[in-house]
């Protein structure tokens, strides 16, 4: 055998899989056997016991790339049947994991190389972290034995990379850290606003054995500033005053809720794009999302008019969320968040509350008779008149000779199950069907919101029906989106994950044409290449459908709706004449942020560009 790197690894691999697999004493079965439910005890390679603490915590899918530094876990993963899922880059890993962890609430797990492993997954776990997603990230690290060499394969500042984007980087040092370690990865991504946390395993650790003792740990106390609590609630208890409720993340564990106090105080409710499903969109109070010019023309108009204090439960008022920061002022706003350092970031409050939502409504509920307030039937009778209006404007057909965005989202959403788990991308479409896909279920609508990951949308949802089998999963994606992670196609074949891939296919990134244009009166580098998309289905082993007209739609749909396995659609559609809202309110809000100088600049160069007859584009 010749002597390498790889195979002195693997030669240390066995061997210490064989000194970690010394058949255990009696003593030590029992031990096993007597442990409590949920511990993890009893002598084991670092491996095994980072394996039976997943489980402990109740994982039921890893994802991710083996490799030499963590082959150990991805065998222990197999001998101890706790499932798993490759994938085919690990920004597909974090994805994974971060539509599993949004579509059950439960930390998502991911098991991945140090070095271009951990580098490719980054952008992934930024997205996790600005969208408040709890993913555990196990990175197998170089050697940090006593006779490590230096150089090693992979060998970059693994901890300095992680922090950035994670709550926390946990570092195991020795065997017997590791079970704890992943027990704090868990408790900590939960805590709070919930997050990424990596730990951190030289991959010599896992090739050791030791004896654990390593039992659950308690959940973190939620915070709940008593004091700014009451006076929110005194404050909500005045009837002179019109409450509007805009609930977000935060909420999503708490729906229930959410809609027993907008009933209680007769307050409309507008949602953030990723608290959207936190009320059902059908309730007489749901006015859609946001509550500025970015967001659905009811929920504007319903908070302009008919609202004095808004009441803002786990949102962060993000620039992607607000349409550059377009919100208006109210005369009162009061800002719950589990997050203090959220509190009057953004939009000034006039009382900010440090708790988490659940508390709040728990004290809020013990005054639920000074809160309520008598049926007011003349607001429902407004908001359902805003609706009935809005859907006439939703309705109007800008493209003709291909396929209107918002009709097919439309569609999509008529023939689709209530209960489908729907994953939009970084598109225009995004924010069409933030607007018009009506959602009446809590965790059943997910978007890349504050990191804007292109090419979310297609892994996230793999993760999310590796889960739920019996569930519809579907995208819509984006074609530029698309070229971005077009590869977990073949996992879905391979792994017979019936998720219905949508692209919306106009050959140009129209969202940076949007952007551009009015700004430079020219587009530059946003016209993408021809792709044979059956061509492509063919060669990943996918169904392939394409709708190309509105007369083909829904039997289309309704076709690739009933197949039983992955599908791959291409929507041929045409954005240009579309008005969306959000650019509209962000490029609004773009330019009255412009200095007097800069103003001049961009009109001295659009007047320059208007005289120049050469073509401008791309």
């Amino acid at each position: 055998m010749t002597i390498s790197r790889r195979n002195l690894l693997k030669a240390a691999s066995i061997g210490s899989a064989v000194l970690a697999a010394t058949p255990a004493t009696d003593a030590q079965r029992r031990a096993r056997l007597q442990a409590p439910r949920g511990w993890v005890s009893g002598q084991m390679s670092g491996a095994d016991a980072l394996v039976e603490t997943l489980l402990a915590e109740g994982t039921d899918c890893v994802f991710g790339i083996p490799g030499a530094q963590e082959n150990e876990i991805w065998d222990s993963l197999k001998t101890k049947r706790l499932p798993y899922l490759l994938t085919t880059h690990e920004f597909s890993a974090a994805t994974m994991a971060d539509g599993y962890a949004r579509s059950t609430g439960k930390p998502g797990v991911m098991c991945i190389v140090p070095g271009p492993g951990l580098t490719n997954a980054l952008t992934g776990l930024g997205e996790a972290l600005l969208d408040s997603v709890p993913i555990v990230c196990i990175v197998g690290d170089v050697s940090n034995a006593r006779n490590a060499r230096g150089f090693q394969v992979h060998c970059l500042n693994h901890v300095a990379l992680l922090q950035p984007v994670t709550k926390r980087v946990i570092t195991a040092t020795s065997v017997g850290d590791i079970a704890d370690s992943v027990r704090q990865a868990f408790q900590l991504a939960r805590a709070g606003e919930p997050g990424p946390v990596a730990v951190v395993i030289p991959y010599n650790l896992l090739l050791e054995a030791g004896r654990f003792n390593s039992g659950p740990l308690a959940a973190l106390a939620v915070p709940l500033d008593l004091d700014a609590c009451r006076r929110a609630l005194q404050l909500l208890c005045d009837r002179r005053l019109r409450v509007g409720i805009y609930a977000g993340m935060g909420c999503m564990d708490h729906a229930p809720s959410i809609v027993r106090l907008a009933e209680l105080l007769q307050a409309p409710v507008a949602t953030s794009m990723s608290g959207k499903g936190v009320i059902s969109e059908t309730h007489p109070l749901s006015v859609g999302w946001g509550y500025g010019p970015q967001g659905t023309r009811t929920a504007q108009d319903l908070f302009r008019n008919h609202v004095d204090v808004v009441l803002a439960l786990g949102v962060k008022f993000s620039e992607v969320s607000t349409g550059f920061y377009s919100l208006p002022a109210h005369r009162h706003l009061i800002h719950v968040d589990i997050n203090q350092a959220s509190l009057g970031r953004v939009m000034r409050n006039s009382l900010g509350v440090h708790a988490d939502v659940g508390a709040f409504l728990h004290q809020a509920f013990e005054q639920a008779d000074s809160l309520r307030r008598a049926d007011n039937r003349r607001l429902r009778e407004i908001i359902q008149a805003r609706r009935r209006a809005e859907a006439r404007i939703n309705q109007e057909v800008y493209a003709r000779d291909c396929v209107d965005p918002m009709r097919f989202v439309q569609c999509l959403r008529r023939l689709t199950s209530a209960d489908a788990l729907t994953f939009v991308d970084v598109t225009l479409s995004q924010y069409l069907a933030t607007e018009c896909f009506t959602t009446t279920q809590p965790r059943t609508f997910f978007n890349p919101t504050d990191n804007q990951a292109m090419g979310w949308s297609i892994p996230a949802a793999l993760g999310a029906q590796k889960v739920h089998a019996n569930r519809q999963t579907l995208t819509i994606t984006g074609d530029g989106c698309f070229l971005m992670s077009c590869t977990e196609i073949s996992t879905a074949a391979r792994e017979r994950l019936p998720v219905k891939f949508f692209v919306l296919d106009d050959q140009a990134y129209r969202y940076m044409q949007e952007l551009q244009n009015c700004t430079y009166l020219r587009t530059t580098a946003t016209i993408l290449a021809r792709l044979d998309y059956r061509s492509l289905a063919m060669g990943y082993g996918v169904a392939y459908q394409e709708i190309r007209t509105h007369d083909e739609l829904e039997p289309r749909i309704r076709t690739v709706l009933e197949h039983n396995g992955p599908v791959l659609t291409r929507v041929v559609t045409d954005y240009r004449r579309r008005p969306v809202r959000w650019i509209n309110a962000a490029r609004a809000r773009f330019i009255q942020e412009l200095t007097p100088e800069q103003r001049r600049r961009f009109l001295a160069r659009a007047a320059s560009r208007a005289l120049d007859r050469r073509p401008q584009n791309d």
